[in-house]
C-alpha cells in the first residue's frame, strides 16, 4: 500500500509540474490599456496614439468623440459609440487619441480594453470583471463586421447595449468601428425579396441606432488629404512636394489619412529620417 502510495505521489508532482502555472490576475487599475483575449486580460504598459492635433480632416468626428470620451472619464454620462465608414480614415486612431488625452485630463480614471472579434464570447465575463473596478472603462472593439448567417453575434452585441442581464455596468462604455454603418454584411437578395426585404434592413440598421453615438467617416477629399500630409511633415521637420503626394494616391488608388500616412513614412526614408 506504502509503495502504490508513492507512485501516486510522484504521478500526482509530475503532473503539476508539466500542468501551466494559473494566469496571474491582471491589475485593473495598473495600466492604460488592457487586452482581453476572452478568459483573461493582459496589461498594455503604454498605450501609443498619435497627438490629437496631428489628426486632421475628421475634425467633427473627432470633436464628437473627444468630447464623449472625456465624459466618460469624468464619470458622467456617456454614450456607446459606433465609428463606421471608409478604411484608412482614423476611425481607430482618434479613439486611442482621445482615450490618451483622457487619460491626460484625469490621469488614473479611465482605461482602453481592446477585445478582438475572435473574443467576443468573453465579453460577459469580461463586464463582470469591470464593473468591481473603481475605474472607467471602455471597451473597443476594432474593425467588427458580422457575416449574413451571424444571428448569435448581433444578438450579443444588441443585449450589451440594451440594458439586459448581460448589459455593461455603469463604468464601462462600449466603442465599435466598423467598415458598414450596418455592421452585419447585406446583400442584394434584401432587395429581391418581396416579403420582408424592408424589415430586413431596418433590423440591421436598428443595430447601429442602439449606440448613442453613430459617426461616418468619409474618403477625404484632396485638399483635406494634402491638409494631414502637411501636419504630419511639420511635426517631424520634414518637406514634401505637393504633386509627388498626389501621384503616390493615385498609385494606391485612395485618398485617407492611411494613405497620407504611408506617404509621410516615405518621405521621412528618403531623407533618411525616423518617424
Amino acid at each position: 500500500m506504502t509503495d502504490q502510495t508513492e507512485v501516486l505521489s510522484r504521478i500526482a508532482e509530475a503532473l503539476e509540474r508539466l500542468a501551466p502555472a494559473p494566469a496571474p490576475q491582471v491589475d485593473w487599475l495598473a495600466h492604460p490599456a488592457y487586452v482581453w483575449t476572452g478568459s483573461e486580460a493582459r496589461g498594455v504598459p503604454e498605450l501609443l496614439a498619435p497627438p490629437l492635433d496631428l489628426l486632421r480632416g475628421i475634425e467633427s468626428q473627432k470633436e464628437r468623440v473627444v468630447a464623449n470620451v472625456e465624459r466618460l472619464a469624468a464619470g458622467y454620462a456617456a454614450h456607446d459609440m459606433l465609428l463606421w465608414g471608409s478604411r484608412g480614415m482614423g476611425k481607430s486612431a482618434v479613439m486611442r487619441a482621445s482615450i490618451r488625452a483622457a487619460q491626460t485630463a484625469h490621469p488614473g480614471r479611465i482605461a482602453l480594453v481592446q477585445v478582438a472579434q475572435e473574443a467576443l464570447h468573453g465579453v460577459t465575463a469580461l463586464f463582470a470583471l469591470l464593473g468591481k473596478v473603481d475605474r472607467q472603462f471602455l471597451v473597443f472593439i476594432d474593425d467588427l463586421g458580422f457575416e449574413e448567417n451571424d444571428g448569435a453575434g448581433p444578438r450579443l452585441l444588441r443585449s450589451w447595449l440594451e440594458g439586459g442581464v448581460e448589459a455593461r455596468p455603469n463604468n464601462v462604455r462600449l466603442a465599435v468601428t466598423a467598415n458598414r454603418r450596418a455592421i452585419v454584411s447585406r446583400s442584394m437578395s434584401e432587395q429581391d425579396d418581396p416579403i420582408n426585404a424592408r424589415d430586413v434592413v431596418d433590423d440591421r440598421l436598428a443595430l447601429a441606432d442602439r449606440f448613442g453615438l453613430s459617426i461616418g467617416f468619409h474618403n477625404c477629399d484632396q485638399p483635406s488629404y494634402l491638409a494631414i500630409i502637411e501636419g504630419y511633415t511639420q511635426q517631424f521637420g520634414l518637406s514634401f512636394d505637393e504633386h509627388d503626394a498626389l501621384e503616390w494616391s493615385r498609385r494606391r488608388g485612395a485618398r485617407s489619412g492611411r494613405v497620407a500616412w504611408q506617404y509621410v513614412t516615405e518621405v521621412a526614408g528618403r531623407a533618411g529620417k525616423i518617424v
